[in-house]
């Protein structure tokens, strides 16, 4: 059975395992969002495109899929970003979220319903943190509220953190984020606590304040799937600290794993140089989509690599990428020219039809941990043999490899069935 091959990287336990989710039909993703002070680059979506790959793969194999993805809009970052400008956080974040809606759209990333934010999960912020406190684990220091990881037995696990380095004295970090500071080395904020001249600020069981970065996703993975999900996904940047607080958080305030699997995406590079927003070397898909190419051709240039290596985009890797999907999309249209010719549309078997060729080996390559460039160099050899074996093309029955390729193409979306 298809689903009890899967297999995926598993960065918790550095191995692959194979994927068992807490029930046998449903599977809980919790997607890391963007923080919508800036809007997102090519490298961004990358991470987007390979959660979307798994939410729909995870559809195919016939479970159903409750995914959250959020927004983060009230971090010391936008704060910031808003006062340079002299302007709300409202108003710096509703175009950025517009844009990513714009660019979901036009990459065919499919999303949920609803996309909770930091400023609407505030409530349930402060709700874990009052959890928190009675358990001691969280305490009160000049009006915030800290999290202490040495009370956390696992803490650090994910990253691969050496807690033997961990400082003696006692450290505590009241920034979200420290500029060039990857890794926070003492107990992190929870809260910031009103202070007199605070523009943004909420009144809530636990007093006035704003949740710091470090809860608010915890927020809304309680708010949409409760205390247990089944995976938790984001990009590498999200190892250094990020994750393993979330991972401290969920698991202090419920007592039990939060969840099994953790999936990181890597780097998307600008000619050999991690892109960043803060070196100015970012591309958007707006300005592709604004040169002439598809979002299907973007998403197949994120898509193509494995999720899990490093990607450099350069206009000579770009190019190479829209030539290999191009010479596959063309491919596929002789191959089924050539079947209509010798009439392979009659009704046959269509089980061994999919079982010998195409769909097949989409699972195979799929379960061995989205395996996606390896099945496109597999799938454009089978057609190159087919197309020379004429008495092979005899047995085949066109109707249902086209339906394979269109199964395939309902999760890669990069147009392998719409060619004619």
């Amino acid at each position: 059975m298809q689903k009890k091959s899967l297999t995926v990287y598993n960065t918790l336990n550095k191995k692959k395992e194979h994927f068992k989710p807490k029930d046998d039909n449903i599977v809980k993703i919790f997607t890391c969002g963007p923080s919508v002070y800036r809007t997102q680059h090519i490298g961004n979506y990358r991470t987007f495109l390979y959660e979307d790959i798994l939410k729909r793969y995870l559809e195919l194999l016939g479970y159903r899929v409750k995914r959250v993805i959020n927004f983060t809009d009230v971090e010391d970052k936008s704060l910031a970003e808003a006062d340079e400008k002299g302007i709300s956080v409202e108003e710096l974040t509703r175009p950025v979220i517009d844009d990513f809606f714009r660019d979901c759209k036009n990459l065919h990333i499919t999303l949920p319903p609803s996309v909770p934010r930091s400023s609407t999960s505030v409530k349930q912020a402060a709700e874990l943190i009052n959890i928190l406190l009675n358990k001691g684990i969280a305490y009160r220091y000049g009006g915030n509220i800290y999290f202490d990881p040495l009370k956390y037995p696992h803490f650090g696990e994910l990253f691969g953190l050496d807690m033997s380095k961990w400082p003696k004295k006692k450290i505590r970090f009241s920034k979200d984020t420290y500029n060039g500071l990857r890794w926070n080395l003492g107990d992190f904020i929870l809260w910031h606590g009103y202070r007199k001249g605070d523009l943004l600020f909420w009144d809530t069981e636990i007093g006035r304040g704003r949740p710091a970065w470090n809860i608010q996703d915890a927020a809304m993975i309680y708010k949409e799937l409760g205390r247990e999900a089944d995976i938790c996904c984001g990009g590498i940047d999200n190892l250094y600290r990020h994750h393993d607080y979330n991972r401290a958080i969920m698991e202090t305030v419920s007592g039990k794993e939060f969840t099994h699997y953790w999936l990181h995406g890597e780097h998307v590079l600008y000619n050999g140089k991690k892109m960043a927003k803060t070196k100015g070397n970012v591309i958007y898909p707006q300005d592709l989509i604004e040169e002439g190419y598809s979002g299907e051709q973007i998403r197949f240039f994120l898509i193509y690599g494995h999720y899990r290596k490093k990607l450099n985009y350069t206009e000579k890797n770009f190019q190479k990428a829209l030539a290999v999907l191009d010479q596959l999309k063309n491919k596929i249209a002789d191959f089924f020219k050539i079947l209509k010719k010798g009439d392979n549309n009659k009704s046959g078997n269509h089980k061994n039809a999919r079982e010998k060729e195409f769909l097949n080996s989409f699972y195979q390559y799929m379960n061995d941990d989205f395996q996606i460039k390896v099945f496109i160099s597999n799938l454009d050899k089978k057609l190159n043999r087919l197309i020379k074996d004429k008495e092979k093309l005899k047995e085949l029955n066109a109707a249902a490899l086209r339906e394979d390729i269109t199964i395939i193409d309902s999760v890669l979306k990069v147009g392998l069935s719409n060619v004619d």
